[in-house]
């Protein structure tokens, strides 16, 4: 997995997929696609309706029910694979998701803890045009987050070929045409995905008959507290660590992501936190 040291802080409770994945340098392939006046009409999108797969324009795209589309291609399981498929739970949506990859997991545990209200695998498949000719690719998710609509593919750096390129180009093109935001993701700055799995064993729902909640956020309302401190000045110090990783998990309590998680991580009060009356 491909991973970029940074030394900029990373909120876990202000920040944004970009901050958190590995730049994508670009496709460098634009002036191969088929991009004169009228693209958008010549450019077509195939999505699963119903019982049926209905073609739209791409200049059409803002008409298309999209969370009533169902995946164009469906997941498949065999022994001897080259791929690891599954199912991942997502607490922000509440229900599963499937993934064809590992590095797919890793993201819907990412867009998870985001926020994302939607996410749906393979939602169309494109027919574009270029210098050769016409291609075709079926983006791997297209999710609804809190600031509009996502379209992602999910490549290893090291893995992503001229072809791959291409199709990352025509795909970047139709999601600004349609005003959504367009994600490559080649891995994960150094430090996010291990803090991120380690938060996701306490995202469900926990009960705190103890009201260690509220000590643990007491305890860092006048500044940042390493997270042992933290824990150790409640009353069950034992118990206090899951509940302090639950609101870390739903961004109440804060860590830098991009550095390991441990007893001296500094953990402070979250954004969220700090509006409640």
């Amino acid at each position: 997995m491909t991973t970029s040291k940074s030394k900029a802080l990373v909120r876990s409770d202000a920040c944004s997929l970009n901050e958190l994945v590995v730049p994508y340098s670009g496709g460098g392939t634009r002036g191969k696609l088929s991009l004169g006046e009228g693209w958008p009409r010549q450019w077509t999108t195939s999505w699963v309706i119903g019982d049926g797969e209905v073609a739209w324009l791409v200049r059409d795209l803002g008409s298309v029910p999209v969370l009533s589309s169902r995946p164009v291609r469906r997941f498949t399981w065999r022994a001897r694979q080259g791929h690891r498929p599954g199912l991942q739970f997502m607490v922000s949506i509440g229900r599963h998701h499937a993934f064809e990859s590992l590095e797919e997991q890793r993201l819907l545990l990412a867009l998870d803890f985001l926020g994302a209200s939607e996410v749906l695998p393979q939602p169309f498949r494109l027919d574009f045009g270029h210098a050769r000719g016409r291609g075709q690719h079926v983006p791997d998710f297209l999710a609804v987050m809190p600031g509009g609509m996502v379209l992602f593919d999910v490549r290893p750096g090291d893995r992503i070929e001229d072809d791959d390129r291409l199709k990352f180009d025509a795909a970047a093109e139709v999601a600004a045409s349609c005003g959504w935001q367009y994600v490559v993701v080649t891995g994960w700055r150094q430090h996010v995905y291990s803090v991120l799995d380690h938060l996701s064993s306490q995202r469900r729902p926990l009960k705190d008959q103890l009201n260690l909640q509220r000590q643990l956020i007491s305890q860092v309302d006048q500044g940042p507290v390493s997270f042992g401190e933290l824990v150790d000045r409640t009353s069950l110090p034992v118990v206090a660590r899951a509940h302090a990783t639950h609101l870390l998990w739903h961004r109440r309590l804060v860590v830098d992501l991009g550095r390991p998680l441990g007893d001296g991580s500094l953990v402070w009060l979250g954004q969220r936190t700090r509006r409640r009356p």
